[in-house]
């Protein structure tokens, strides 16, 4: 019942939510360069993990709660999550492999090696298991952390998340300005006589974006625990791509935000972090036959 009130209470909220766009953007790009997440010597501590030096900050106490952000991201991104959950759960936020402040000197990048950092981090911290949320790239590293390490995830939660780097999955403009942003990239790299470190790193970042994952959607079968699966209506990653996320796990919710892009956990903060909330807190409810009525 608090789950159905929750939806009708907040529902014309979510309709009427975004009035200005391009102030919003403007709002929280200037609250990344406010923000000293990514930057606190008191929260953050460097961790070896599987041949990397990785940066991770802790905020709050309680549950544990992993934050994974997305491809050249970094802590910041999850400037407005880290207030609200920190009030309630141990918030551990890292920088991904060759992301931020982590260091990563391979030549080789892959969201399974990212999955197994994550895994690493969770045991050097002697965590034995988290609730997880993942944004874009975070929510593939999530997915895979669940499949490869069921373990370590109580509960996962994934918005922009995507199995495969095609045009089946991703929307058609996003697709070939990302395919083509890497082949111009790779012919400049390749004429580039004195390559600097950034060089190499901006090469695994685009390689990653545009040749992977690569995930059986049947492997998603795999996972035990309960999913939100997380969209917006006008994502970068196709609905029906979100939709066959949502259809190949067991035990999955699915929310389709209205009007919404890429970024649903910024444009609808307030409401993502109560969903995501009520979400890690409450027991899925499995629905079907009579059950569908309600």
């Amino acid at each position: 019942m608090k789950q159905i009130l929750f939806f009708l209470v907040m529902f014309p909220v979510l309709l009427s939510a975004q009035t200005d766009i391009p102030k919003l953007k403007k709002e929280y790009i200037q609250l990344l360069e406010k923000s000293n997440y990514g930057n606190n010597p008191k929260a953050g501590k460097y961790y070896d993990v599987n041949g990397i030096k990785m940066y991770c900050e802790t905020y709050g106490e309680g549950q544990p709660l992993l934050l994974i952000h997305g491809n050249g991201g970094s802590i910041v991104d999850f400037s407005k999550q880290i207030p609200f959950f920190s009030k309630h759960y141990k918030v551990i936020v890292a920088d991904s492999r060759a992301q931020g402040k982590s260091i990563d000197k391979g030549s080789t990048l892959t969201y399974e090696m990212m999955a197994d950092d994550y895994a690493e981090l969770l045991q050097k911290m002697k965590i034995d298991s988290a609730f997880v949320m993942g944004w874009s790239d975070g929510g593939i590293n999530g997915l895979l952390l669940s499949m490869r390490h069921p373990e370590k995830v109580k509960k996962l939660i994934v918005t922009g998340a995507n199995l495969r780097p095609d045009s089946t999955a991703v929307q058609a403009d996003i697709f070939n300005r990302v395919s083509n942003n890497y082949t111009k990239f790779k012919e400049i790299f390749a004429a580039k006589k004195d390559k600097t470190d950034l060089d190499y790193t901006v090469l695994k970042l685009k390689r990653l974006l545009s040749e992977q994952p690569n995930i059986d959607p049947k492997a998603l079968h795999t996972i035990k625990v309960p999913v939100l699966v997380i969209g917006g209506d006008y994502d970068v990653i196709k609905p029906e791509h979100t939709l066959e996320i949502f259809r190949n796990i067991p035990k999955a919710n699915l929310w389709i935000l209205p009007d919404s892009g890429h970024s649903t956990l910024v444009v609808y903060s307030d409401e993502f972090n109560a969903k995501a909330d009520i979400f890690f807190k409450t027991k899925f409810r499995i629905i079907k036959d009579r059950d569908r009525e309600f």
